[in-house]
């Protein structure tokens, strides 16, 4: 084991107050918040643990774990949550020059549709 990997191993929590595993050591039953919503889960308990290590542009990096037993589904959106996400969709796809509703989301690069922004409305 290197350096690095016995720095940041305290599967007892004992230096870092939670227990703590270098990067891909981890135990299999603990995972990160995205690989549960890959999975279709989402974490309803607090947090199991931690993997540290070290980046060297961003620093120290953190990824808390959650037990895979103790997650669950996602809780159901409620009507109006559909609804407020459906109206912001729906915004991103309409052109503000033109105000046609796309099939895909305006170009913030852009900000107008492609035919907008290629001067085709203006020609036709």
């Amino acid at each position: 084991m290197g350096r690095g990997y016995v720095r940041f191993w305290d599967p007892e929590g004992e230096r870092f107050g939670i227990p703590t595993w270098p990067w891909k050591l981890a135990p299999a039953h603990l995972k990160t918040r995205d690989q549960l919503v890959a999975m279709g889960l989402r974490p309803h308990q607090p947090v199991a643990g931690q993997i540290l290590w070290n980046n060297k542009k961003l620093g120290l990096r953190r990824a808390y774990l959650f037990d895979i037993a103790l997650a669950g589904p996602p809780k159901p959106r409620s009507p109006g949550q559909v609804a407020s996400l459906e109206a912001a969709r729906r915004k991103r796809r309409t052109c503000p020059t033109c105000g046609v509703v796309r099939d895909y989301t305006i170009s913030t690069a852009l900000k107008e549709c492609t035919p907008c922004a290629d001067g085709l409305a203006a020609a036709a």
